[in-house]
């Protein structure tokens, strides 16, 4: 699991679907964009292979609860 998981809309307009996220897992802080088609963006540091198949289903989980379930 990670921790400080935050979300920010990537528009100014809100109305535009797109965020960007950070969050920490094992010391490393991670950050990227979620498009509304779901599609993960890494920025700056992506994780390996097995990391990011774990990862990327935690931030689809946070996501739904966060942004789609309002």
């Amino acid at each position: 699991m990670f921790t400080h998981f935050q979300i920010k809309p990537l528009y100014e307009n809100t109305d535009i679907p797109g965020w960007r996220f950070s969050f920490y897992y094992l010391k490393q802080k991670y950050s990227g964009i979620y498009h509304q088609n779901g599609q993960i963006e890494w920025k700056d540091i992506q994780p390996t292979d097995e990391q990011q198949q774990k990862l990327e289903s935690q931030i689809h989980e946070l996501m739904l609860f966060h942004v789609y379930d309002k």
